[in-house]
């Protein structure tokens, strides 16, 4: 564990050597390259800003690295993407996508495993209406970021640990009433 501290203490102090465009730069990448861990990226901005300011750096990036994302996908769809993809699993997902609403896009994106990098493609591919998804991101996205501060843990341990449970579903739960009763409120379509 030695070497598992002494590594997160360097990345953190490089972090904050860095400044907050280090923070924001490492959400933003993690965006684009969706192999890489989003959970440990918030971990170490909420370690080298501290709780609050890393969780509303690393939502706000991951929110504009998301909406970035949709916006490149709904811009290609019109020219190749939606030929290319007749027969995948993404099909699958896109023909979910055209029907999902605005609370469950919400819920989709606030929980911790989802694939954002699918579901930005996916809802940019079926051209889904740049209010809606940005809302969903804004309200989904700062439950997902809270938990990975604030749990944090592998997926292993989150599964099997009552209390990540119990957290996640609160939070989940949280998401979904806020996005129906915004829903209400704006009529999103």
């Amino acid at each position: 564990m030695d070497v598992l501290d002494n590594l997160v203490d360097y990345l953190t102090s490089l972090l904050q050597q860095g400044g907050l465009i280090c923070g924001i730069l490492l959400i933003l990448l993690e965006s684009i390259i969706p192999a890489l861990p989003l959970g440990v990226f918030v971990a170490l901005n909420i370690n080298a800003f501290g709780l609050i300011i890393g969780i509303v750096i690393s939502w706000l990036s991951t929110c504009l690295g998301c909406y970035l994302s949709f916006l490149l996908f709904s811009f290609i769809s019109k020219k190749f993407i939606k030929d290319k993809f007749k027969n995948s699993k993404l099909k699958k997902v896109i023909k979910k996508m055209k029907t999902v609403d605005f609370p469950n896009l919400v819920v989709i994106i606030a929980l911790p495993f989802t694939p954002a990098f699918l579901v930005n493609i996916a809802a940019g591919i079926v051209r889904m209406s740049k209010r809606k998804f940005l809302l969903a991101l804004l309200i989904g996205k700062v439950f997902m970021v809270t938990f990975w501060g604030c749990v944090g843990k592998s997926l292993l341990e989150s599964i099997t640990d009552i209390k990540s449970i119990i957290i996640v579903s609160l939070l989940i739960l949280a998401s979904y009433f806020i996005s129906k009763w915004i829903n209400k409120r704006m009529r999103i379509e």
